[in-house]
């Protein structure tokens, strides 16, 4: 669960590559896109934001320093 800042904002989870690595979890059934991480080591996925066209995907890359963003179905 993300920890609730004052006026409305949410924590903003930390990238570690060493451990993690960026991900876009796509629904199969409504095609809904998440992007966030997944543990190299025991599979958890923290989800950071709902992609909903090319431009938040960007932001997500920028914000991240990410080149590549694997899609998982």
């Amino acid at each position: 669960m993300k920890k609730k800042l004052s006026k409305g904002r949410f924590e903003v989870p930390a990238f570690d590559p060493e451990k993690q690595y960026a991900v876009i979890r796509s629904s199969i059934c409504t095609g809904e896109k998440v992007a966030g991480f997944r543990d190299k080591r025991d599979g958890h996925f923290t989800e950071v934001m709902l992609i909903r066209s090319k431009k938040d995907e960007q932001e997500f890359k920028e914000k991240y320093k990410v080149d590549t963003l694997k899609t998982e179905y």
